[in-house]
């Protein structure tokens, strides 16, 4: 039995977005097929990214978002879910390398040729200038531009016109970004820091401890700021920013399985941040486990422009440029991380197809457009 309020929502509901939602899905699914001719895990990456994106645009996650939310609405919400999604990833992520460890893997920074090399390592980089520099460049362009490199990816699916901005102005920045970057790591200065990999020092037990403990003090930081928040009046209601349709349908007497009742709770109903938090920690680990890689997006932005301007006739001599030319020599599609950030475009595309929600918004004036531009350049070059 319908409820007034469900007879409401299907009076107004149009099924023509989520007919188009499923063809955009069964289209996912022939290119998945068509990809595993060139190299069988790329239509996992595909499916994957697909995931993702329904995953970030159900639950309305961004990582950008655990900073700015806080201190906008006073409710850590999103920061304490973003923690719970780094603590459930560490342990994962932990056991999978403590394995490969003791068969004789080791970081890749360490590894000679021949070696096996500790799944995620890859991204164990130096701390020095170039991090520091990049880091807040990254960060400064992610408040002008509204989200971060898969929030724009997922604002794009979306329909935003900002993130089209935005994303033009990334692709094309990192490549200043890596000359940069390659060009300071190799002077006097780019080479003070250190580059640590704390199961070398600590074991990955007590990594795994230590890391336990940064992410407790973080949580005590954040409940400890929605007190301050909550005395001071400034607390908004966790849910108080879910649009209408996001909230649960009121409860029916009768419950039936095959129901626009169980439609709204599968596509159209919000997932709560925690929700969404363990989702993406499990497909996080699955990029690792299925690619022997940690999970980014930014790389696969870098290939990508290499490959545009390599077909615009530029002839690339650094060495960093031709280790991003060497991932698409075979074309495009053929970078895992660039299919996978496809897949994230296209998957939060068909979520809010499904929801009957989805919608063009490229009005914005030439502030807008200056402000969205510069935070591409940014969050780039950084």
């Amino acid at each position: 039995m319908n409820t007034v309020e469900e007879k409401a929502y299907l009076e107004r509901f149009n099924w023509t977005q989520p007919i188009l939602g499923a063809i955009v899905l069964i289209g996912m699914l022939f290119w998945g097929n068509h990809l595993k001719t060139t190299n069988v895990v790329l239509p996992m990456q595909l499916f994957i990214g697909v995931l993702m994106g329904i995953v970030l645009v159900r639950g309305r996650f961004g990582f950008a978002g655990g900073v700015k939310r806080i201190f906008v609405r006073g409710e850590g919400s999103l920061s304490k879910a973003l923690l719970l999604m780094l603590s459930v990833t560490m342990v994962l992520f932990m056991g999978y390398q403590w394995m490969a460890a003791q068969n004789g893997a080791v970081p890749a920074y360490l590894a000679e040729e021949g070696q096996a090399i500790i799944p995620g390592t890859q991204n164990v980089f130096p701390v020095n200038i170039s991090l520091i520099i990049g880091g807040f460049l990254f960060g400064f362009g992610m408040i002008l531009s509204g989200g971060c490199a898969s929030g724009t990816l997922t604002d794009f699916g979306e329909g935003e016109g900002r993130s089209f901005v935005t994303l033009i102005f990334f692709i094309l920045s990192t490549i200043p970004g890596e000359w940069a970057r390659y060009t300071l790591d190799n002077t006097g200065i780019g080479q003070i820091g250190f580059r640590t990999y704390l199961p070398e020092y600590f074991g990955y037990f007590g990594a795994l401890l230590i890391s336990m403990i940064l992410v407790g003090i973080t949580y005590w930081i954040v409940i400890s700021y929605e007190k301050k928040r909550k005395k001071n009046g400034t607390y908004l209601d966790p849910k108080g920013d879910w649009e209408k349709d996001e909230k649960p349908l009121d409860e029916v007497e009768e419950y039936s399985f095959i129901s626009f009742h169980t439609y709204h709770k599968l596509f159209i109903e919000r997932i709560s941040f925690k929700t969404t938090g363990l989702l993406f920690a499990a497909l996080a680990s699955f990029v690792l486990l299925f690619t022997g890689k940690a999970w980014g997006v930014t790389s696969a932005f870098s290939q990508t422009a290499v490959w545009g301007f390599t077909k615009l006739g530029v002839n690339f001599q650094t060495p960093v440029f031709q280790d991003l030319q060497a991932a698409t020599a075979d074309g495009l599609f053929t970078s895992g991380g660039i299919v996978r950030n496809t897949g994230l475009v296209f998957g939060s595309m068909i979520a809010l197809l499904f929801a009957n929600n989805f919608k063009f918004h490229y009005k914005m004036n030439t502030t807008d457009l200056a402000y969205y531009a510069f935070g591409g350049i940014l969050l780039g070059f950084g």
